[in-house]
């Protein structure tokens, strides 16, 4: 047997730590990226949950767009779509008599939106294709979950055959994606929301990718800014196809922050920024989130229901679920939306809010009923709401008062919301997911250790 020098002893002792320390490392760093990727998918399945089967599956009987009106086809897609993308401009063109605006999808008998809302489309694909609803004037493209998937092939078949028959495409936020996938944004200027430009810009170099704009036109193809930028491209639209009077009306009846006729079209270039942090973190640690009850009345707008699904979805601070009297709400002006019937079973609810609503009489008894027997308070964030308060504002507000300001700052900045005009009170930080962040750093450090333990009973 060769005799090993001390020297070279110490030295193989040194390189066993080192290789007991670097396994350690790396079961540490596989158990902190484990739990980040298991959150990340447990809040992206409570954002987009299993849609519901139980809604009525037949569409709207055949119509014909009343003489002067403009059809308004708003798409749903099969993978999810993100609400206000979809909502937003769908009540802006329905407060126009000078439109007729449905929903149309592939996914039946319902399409979900972001936050755990169903809605009954009004229409399939085919329908459209065959002549059974209007051939649209305009199609509203929102942001879907997978633009690029499978499932939304028909879709972007579809758009394709719209867009031949010289209908205006406007995309909202990441709609620009699904829009991109089609190719029909190839040589064209564009935008998309602020996140996703970089990563376009790789994946779809053909297209002229702008920044800092709250839309941009490029003959018929309208695409806009994140989420709540679909007001103003809606309203672009009515004053081309409309005339500017109308929009002017429209505008004023919104009084969406910063929106004017003439008003400059240029927002701020975000990026990524140190109190990001706190998206991040409830992404990624989803456990022990509240779950906030949205009841949902017939006559809601469509903006004031978003509002609640659109800012909770954003910031996954809570879990959404939508609660009405009966299985299905028919908004002002005519969605169709899927909730759970407040006699159905038990929902664990930790607070009911119901958007719209002014005064407890306008509440259906049957869901005050259904909060009483659950110790639940009715909240109201539209109760005092101020004359030409946005119901973003309030659910911002809401936001802030039951989570932390920093998340409703940062879920504002995702949704590229004005923040101006904000007032905000309540914690100034995410305390829940922090907490959770610790504690997985400790049992990191604790599977760091294991390595190092195990080689113990070999040395005995």
């Amino acid at each position: 047997m060769t005799n090993r020098s001390p020297n070279a002893v110490r030295s193989l002792v040194a390189l066993h730590r080192l290789a007991r320390g670097l396994r350690g490392v790396g079961l540490s760093a596989a158990w902190v990226a484990g739990v980040g990727a298991a959150g990340a998918v447990v809040s992206m399945r409570m954002a987009y949950p299993r849609a519901p089967q139980a809604a009525p599956a037949q569409s709207r009987p055949a119509t014909r767009v009343p003489e002067g009106r403009l059809a308004v086809a708003v798409v749903l897609g099969a993978s999810g779509s993100v609400i206000t993308d979809a909502l937003g401009p769908y009540e802006v063109f329905a407060r126009s008599p000078a439109f007729f605006v449905y929903t149309v999808s592939a996914s039946r008998p319902t399409a979900m939106l972001s936050g755990g809302l169903a809605v009954v489309p009004d229409y399939s694909l085919e329908d459209v294709d065959a002549g059974l609803a209007p051939e649209p004037d305009v199609v509203v493209v929102p942001a879907v979950v997978a633009p690029n998937g499978k499932k939304e092939a028909p879709l972007r078949e579809w758009i394709t055959r719209r867009a031949d028959r010289g209908a205006h495409l406007l995309g909202v936020c990441n709609g620009s994606r699904l829009l991109a996938a089609t190719g029909l944004l190839d040589g064209r200027r564009a935008t998309a929301h602020w996140s996703s430009i970089r990563g376009l810009e790789r994946s779809r170099p053909q297209v002229d990718w702008v920044r800092g704009q709250r839309y941009v036109q490029d003959g018929t193809l309208t695409t806009t800014a994140g989420v709540t930028s679909g007001v103003f491209g809606a309203l672009r639209l009515i004053e081309q196809l409309a005339g500017a009077g109308e929009a002017q009306r429209v505008g004023e009846e919104l009084a969406y922050p910063g929106w004017s006729l003439h008003g400059p079209t240029e927002i701020r270039v975000q990026r990524w920024a140190p109190r990001d942090l706190a998206y991040l973190l409830a992404v990624v640690f989803p456990w022990w989130r509240p779950t906030v009850g949205v009841g949902l009345v017939d006559g809601v707008g469509e903006l004031e229901v978003a509002a609640p699904f659109e800012v909770y979805a954003s910031s996954f601070a809570a879990r959404t679920v939508p609660i009405a009297a009966q299985a299905t709400v028919t908004t002002r002006h005519g969605l169709r939306l899927v909730a759970a019937p407040a006699n159905a079973g038990a929902l664990r609810i930790d607070r009911l809010v119901v958007p719209g609503v002014g005064r407890i009489q306008e509440v259906d008894s049957q869901l005050l009923g259904w909060a009483a027997d659950r110790g639940l308070k009715v909240e109201l964030p539209n109760g005092g709401q101020a004359a030409g308060e946005v119901s973003f504002d309030a659910m911002l507000g809401d936001l802030a008062g039951h989570s932390d300001q920093t998340t409703a700052r940062v879920t504002a900045k995702s949704i590229e919301y004005p923040t101006e005009q904000l007032e905000l009170a309540g914690a100034g930080w995410p305390w829940r997911p922090t907490a959770l962040l610790a504690l997985t750093a400790t049992a990191a450090i604790g599977v760091a250790l294991v390595p190092a333990a195990a080689t113990r009973p070999n040395r005995r």
